[in-house]
């Protein structure tokens, strides 16, 4: 092989390296957006923990059969997983399909994941959707996280701690999300809220 074929592979080599490692940030941070642990998402994907762990990692080159379950399981297109250019102009569209619901235990609650994939470490935002009586339990966030709950329509009840308020359309709640917490919809109608959460906040004493 000459000059020309050795540089060639080299290059071919630093960016499959490239592609490899952007494609573990990317897998991390939707995985974590459906606050999915390793085994969960190993479970809904039929790709071993240890796999999803080093590509995570950047420690191998998956395969495309492997790349294609974990995009299934995250419910996002194989298209999106592998987007990669970090110097591409910043204008994003997400659309209807490439959002992630999440839906409550009770089948009456759903989030839409429309905050940003890459800020899902410290800052996450969705749109909720809560039928009469719905109620969405979660459990408590890192300590010193907060979140900021807009009502956009209908009436929402928050339990935090032991306490309890309401909001209508219009009013927002804040309250610590360090702690297991609730929310309710206690009215007749749906409702429809803005939720924030800012993790990795300063602890409120």
């Amino acid at each position: 092989m000459g000059v020309e074929g050795r540089e060639k592979v080299k290059v071919l080599e630093a960016g499959a390296l490239a592609l490899s490692g952007r494609l573990g940030k990317t897998v991390q941070r939707l995985r974590k957006a459906y606050n999915l642990s390793l085994s969960e998402l190993s479970e809904q994907s039929g790709v071993a923990k240890s796999i999803i762990s080093q590509i995570e990692r950047n420690e191998t080159n998956p395969t495309l059969a492997t790349i294609w379950r974990l995009a299934q399981a995250l419910d996002v297109s194989i298209e999106r997983v592998l987007q990669t250019t970090e110097d591409e102009p910043f204008l994003e569209k997400a659309t209807h399909g490439d959002t992630p619901i999440l839906v409550s235990d009770d089948g009456k609650c759903r989030l839409a994941v429309i905050g940003w994939i890459k800020t899902v470490d410290w800052l996450q935002w969705y749109e909720l959707s809560a039928d009469p009586g719905g109620v969405l339990e979660s459990e408590a966030h890192q300590r010193g996280s907060v979140e900021s709950l807009s009502v956009s329509s209908g009436e929402l009840e928050v339990e935090v701690g032991g306490v309890i308020d309401r909001a209508k359309a219009g009013e927002t709640l804040r309250y610590r999300c360090d702690r297991p917490h609730t929310i309710r919809n206690v009215s007749q109608a749906p409702a429809t809220a803005i939720m924030v959460c800012i993790l990795k906040a300063a602890a409120m004493e």
